[in-house]
């Protein structure tokens, strides 16, 4: 059987069986993709059933002479694993040649991170006596007051607020909902937005339960969320490099440092592994050790 029909039925089973999103799908098929153009030009005129662990190593020799950065390689390997996994469990090869095969080690960057004044400077610096100036602060409000994603934060729909018990109901990586809380400042923003700044203006019909509008009326885009940080960090005066995902960052440190249980700041941020939330802890063990010394009846 060809790499084609191959992909075809691996393709079926990842969006079937796996309910992956089509992002998802899309990126394990093109991981795939690459170890089939790298076999090509190496003149290994082989089928996924003839390919070799040593196949496999070259091909991970190659992608790193690409200049592929260690988290893109990290990725690629495991698409490589996946597929191949798929391929035993449905019984079409025994031996899999991707069992051995190791990621680069991925230096764990820290991810940068605002004080609460900071937030409160770039916040501050925006002019909410005018509609954008509202929408502005709100999103930056969620963001940092829920943990939440950009792609989150632009498909957040007025169905899913509830002001009732402080939660919105996100849908995050894979399609995957969950439930997130709101702090009280971010949900008297949201409320005030929605109900005296939204509601004057005339929504596409395709963008009717979508939060945050643009100014025609569309569902606002992640570039805009991004270009309306930029201008706001700058305007606040603050020298620092700042995404929508500094306060995603932020919101996750702030809470580590406060002594928020790292399974729960997991279970909000929507992460898989609890190893992925671990990366915030190497944050505060300068906090932690001062807590530690101030608190802790065996430290005095």
């Amino acid at each position: 059987m060809a790499w084609d029909i191959f992909l075809t039925e691996y393709k079926n089973y990842l969006q079937l069986e796996r309910s992956l999103a089509e992002n998802s799908v899309a990126a394990y098929v093109h991981d795939v993709l690459k170890l089939k153009q790298f076999l090509d030009i190496s003149n290994r005129n082989v089928g996924p059933l003839e390919v070799s662990a040593t196949d496999l190593h070259n091909f991970l020799e190659y992608v790193n002479e690409l200049g592929m950065t260690v988290h893109t390689q990290a990725r690629v390997v495991s698409g490589i694993k996946g597929f191949f996994k798929y391929l035993v469990f449905e019984d079409i090869i025994s031996d899999n040649p991707a069992e051995i095969l190791e990621a680069p080690k991925l230096g764990r960057k820290l991810p940068d991170v605002l004080s609460f004044e900071e937030i409160e400077q770039i916040i501050s610096s925006i002019d909410r006596s005018t509609a954008n100036g509202q929408r502005d602060m709100t999103m930056l409000e969620v963001l940092y007051s829920s943990g939440l994603r950009v792609s989150e934060l632009v498909n957040l729909k007025i169905s899913n607020t509830y002001f009732d018990i402080g939660f919105l109901r996100v849908i995050g990586k894979g399609s995957k909902e969950r439930l997130v809380p709101m702090g009280k400042s971010a949900a008297k923003q949201l409320k005030i937005y929605i109900n005296e700044v939204r509601v004057h203006q005339n929504a596409k019909p395709e963008a009717k339960d979508f939060v945050f509008l643009n100014r025609f009326g569309g569902s606002i885009s992640r570039i805009s969320v991004f270009t309306m940080i930029k201008k706001q960090v700058a305007l606040s005066g603050l020298k620092k490099k700042v995404s929508p995902h500094t306060f995603r960052h932020s919101f996750a440190t702030h809470l580590i440092e406060g002594g928020a249980d790292l399974r729960a700041v997991q279970e909000m941020l929507g992460h898989e592994s609890i190893t992925t939330t671990e990366i915030y802890t190497h944050l505060d063990r300068d906090f932690l050790s001062q807590t530690l010394q101030e608190f802790h009846p065996r430290a005095k």
